[in-house]
């Protein structure tokens, strides 16, 4: 039997908690917590080959693909190399939920359309700070997304061994 007392909400509003669920960083948020983000949302269309952002823009907002396909790619001299291709269901600009970053790659459609939703980092810091286990859930959330990339890319390391030192990092 469900609660009288608890909340309600809209099918749109139970579509959207559907479609985050899908998002790494939402994952472990309850509907309620959830709910604090939708009015923080901006639905965006993009059209190939439109640059979204470029790598060392200032960090502005978090994306969500609900249709379409982005290259996140990184500028090697006069080339974009692709390091990671995102659908439908994922989400890049991740390091939006930190404070005062910089674009680590570039992001560009590379379906004929793209449809996303766009999160701007003030609003997730205000989300933050009046909630700190909104924060908790998506910092936990990030910090196991940043430990599968150092994962893949030391993999790459030692497959390719030679090419790169990896001291260069820490330098």
């Amino acid at each position: 039997m469900r609660n009288p007392f608890s909340k309600t909400y809209t099918e749109e509003q139970v579509r959207i908690f559907e479609f985050l669920t899908q998002i790494k960083f939402f994952e472990r948020m309850k509907n309620k917590e959830m709910a604090r983000f939708i009015p923080a949302m901006h639905h965006r269309k993009y059209t190939k080959d439109e640059v979204v952002f470029f790598s060392k823009d200032p960090s502005q907002a978090l994306y969500l693909v609900k249709s379409g396909n982005i290259c996140l790619t990184i500028d090697i001299k006069d080339n974009f190399e692709t390091i990671l291709e995102i659908k439908k269901g994922e989400a890049f600009g991740e390091n939006s939920l930190l404070e005062n970053t910089k674009r680590t790659y570039t992001a560009i459609i590379s379906s004929n359309e793209a449809e996303l939703i766009v999160i701007p980092h003030f609003a997730i810091q205000e989300i933050f700070q009046s909630n700190p286990k909104i924060k908790a859930k998506m910092m936990t959330s990030l910090s196991e997304y940043y430990n599968i990339n150092n994962q893949r890319l030391f993999g790459s390391y030692r497959e390719s061994f030679g090419f790169f030192s990896l001291r260069q990092m820490f330098e």
